[in-house]
């Protein structure tokens, strides 16, 4: 069964909930399970994303962070090429031809793999529940 994040497009193919039958195969609980902790993932970002406008940079290297996010976000955007992007994407320029470009520091893989099992661990619970408790909408996973 699919989380109903309230987001359309996470959501889209989630009409229907998702049960397990005893002909589900070890793959296809896995890939369902795979496919729940994406969303997961993606719902615990986009909540991190959303309060990103309430934040203060201190910095103009917390700026320049804050236009890469949102420039970083155009993706989900019908067309990039259209105002404002351009723009956003020149200021951006600017500002790291001053400040110098941030310093990328990736996790560390525990850190990482730490992140995946906790997803992992609560998508199994969302998609091993038992389908007599049928659609769970708007569930809160913690």
């Amino acid at each position: 069964m699919m989380v109903d994040t309230g987001i359309q497009v996470l959501t889209a193919g989630a009409s229907a909930p998702r049960r397990r039958s005893a002909a589900t195969s070890d793959a296809a609980s896995r890939y369902a399970i795979a496919c729940e902790a994406e969303v997961l993932a993606m719902t615990e970002a986009l909540k991190l994303q959303d309060e990103t406008p309430g934040l203060r940079a201190s910095s103009l290297l917390g700026i320049v962070a804050k236009l890469e996010m949102i420039a970083g976000a155009d993706r989900d955007i019908g067309d990039p090429t259209d105002f404002p992007w351009p723009h956003i994407a020149s200021v951006l320029k600017d500002l790291k031809a001053i400040t110098g470009d941030l310093h990328r520091n990736r996790p560390n893989r525990t850190i990482i793999r730490a992140d995946v099992a906790r997803y992992w661990t609560q998508a199994t619970k969302l998609v091993m529940a038992p389908s007599d408790e049928g659609p769970q909408r708007n569930a809160s996973v913690s």
